[in-house]
């Protein structure tokens, strides 16, 4: 979860929601990564979950990311969890939960649907306070604005 936490930073730095990801591939290396750049590329699917994502696929050379690892520091929304279960990646690991638009199990399940035709084994809470506070912060700091 630590460099996840760094490309929040970065995305926090250039003015987007402080999110960051990286894929993990079989052999334990980095293969891609990514932080929120919404507002940077104007761009309503640049969650960091789908640039790493599309970064890990371009790495492996194919769309399907078996035996990686997603990892990434505020639970995925609808959208990425429906990449993650397209991609076939079988584990991702977050850090925050998200009570208004979770899709790892606090609002929906999405990932671990039954009906999907394929399930991804989740594992939140990881590092969550330290994840949680990044959120926390770059909100109150927009509020006080």
């Amino acid at each position: 979860m630590g460099r996840p936490l760094e490309l929040a930073t970065v995305a926090e730095r250039a003015g987007d929601v402080p999110v960051g990801a990286v894929v993990v591939g079989p052999d334990g290396d980095v293969i891609g990564e990514g932080h929120n750049v919404r507002e940077a590329w104007e761009d309503p699917t640049g969650h960091a979950e789908i640039v790493a994502i599309r970064a890990a696929a371009q790495v492996l050379g194919s769309w399907r990311l078996i035996g990686c690892t997603l990892v990434v520091t505020l639970e995925p929304c609808v959208m990425c969890a429906g990449a993650m279960v397209l991609a076939r990646v079988p584990v991702c690991v977050f850090g925050a939960f998200d009570p208004k638009a979770g899709a790892c199990g606090s609002v929906w399940d999405v990932a671990r649907d039954p009906r999907a035709n394929h399930r991804v084994e989740v594992v939140g809470g990881v590092r969550q306070e330290e994840c949680a506070r990044l959120l926390l912060d770059f909100f109150a700091a927009r509020r006080l604005r």
